[in-house]
């Protein structure tokens, strides 16, 4: 039962990843605004927030399908080297430009400050969680190597949770700022209280006391053979 959740989890990331990428391939067309663009307008420098827009795409179409094949165990069981070529390419990715670029859209974002924080919160766990992974890693500690491993799809998979909380959202004609902010908020800190606590070490439960009656041997009978006498 639990292999089958962790599978249709899985999937349905896999499945977000590949629809988000697809819908997002409209900012890739020359000479064309696509809506993104258009809902941000006026911007100072209109061609930098697009490429930076294109770059960020491009390295979140790489990462999350990355980490959901790292977090694989069947990947990693069967072809570790892979596993390991596979973590750095994700790792330069995740640090050299999803979270750059992210960094900088998320002071255009929409529904202002607060949806500019989550942005920032969210980017900030993956990059802390990404560099506690290559620590663990680096020391051959894997448990916690991997648990920071789940912070970083946690906070990538926020791309996926948070378009259908914001689908179900606006669709019970709920404010769109009020929608929007909880759609990104709570997957943002929902997603990470979620991955601590699953991957944090189970506590010893306390067992009932055991007593022990003293065992008393005649005096000067230590040591002795009561046999012998």
């Amino acid at each position: 039962m639990k292999r089958a959740a962790h599978t249709f989890i899985w999937l349905v990331l896999a499945l977000g990843s590949l629809a988000i990428t697809y819908a997002s391939a409209a900012y890739f067309e020359a000479n064309q605004r696509p809506p993104f663009l258009i809902e941000k307008l006026p911007l100072s420098n209109e061609s930098l927030y697009l490429w930076v827009l294109r770059v960020h795409v491009a390295a979140a179409a790489l990462a999350l399908p990355g980490c959901l094949i790292l977090v694989s165990g069947s990947v990693l069981k069967r072809w570790p080297r892979f596993h390991r070529w596979c973590g750095r390419i994700v790792g330069l990715d995740v640090l050299g430009a999803l979270a750059p670029s992210g960094f900088y859209l998320a002071f255009f974002a929409r529904a202002g400050i607060g949806s500019t924080l989550g942005f920032l919160l969210t980017g900030g766990i993956a990059v802390w969680a990404m560099l506690q992974a290559i620590r663990w890693a680096r020391a051959r500690r894997f448990a916690r190597h991997r648990l920071y491993a789940f912070h970083v799809l946690g906070q990538l998979s926020v791309a996926v949770t948070s378009r259908a909380m914001l689908f179900a959202l606006e669709s019970s004609n709920l404010n769109p700022d009020l929608a929007y902010l909880l759609s990104l908020w709570i997957p943002v800190v929902g997603t990470f209280a979620l991955v601590q606590y699953l991957g944090s070490p189970a506590q010893p439960q306390p067992g009932p006391r055991i007593f022990y009656e003293p065992i008393l041997h005649p005096a000067g009978a230590a040591g002795r053979d009561p046999s012998a006498a």
